[in-house]
């Protein structure tokens, strides 16, 4: 599953839905209900995200840019 056009990008005031950190990484459920991760909840669930999203916007990769 990886990022697609139609998602906005992630902004600084998009927060990770454990701990209110920023988030890298947007989860997007069947039902339509989308999730926020930062980049170490996101590292942490990485497995069972990958199992229930129908779609993943990963933009972790703006932290070793």
């Amino acid at each position: 599953m990886t990022e697609t056009a139609v998602d906005p990008a992630l902004t600084a005031t998009d927060r990770c839905d454990r701990c209110g950190a920023q988030a890298y990484l947007r989860v997007i459920l069947p039902s339509g209900g989308e999730l926020m991760f930062c980049a170490h909840h996101a590292a942490a669930h990485r497995e069972k995200l990958d199992q229930v999203a129908a779609r993943i916007q990963d933009e972790t990769s703006k932290l070793r840019a």
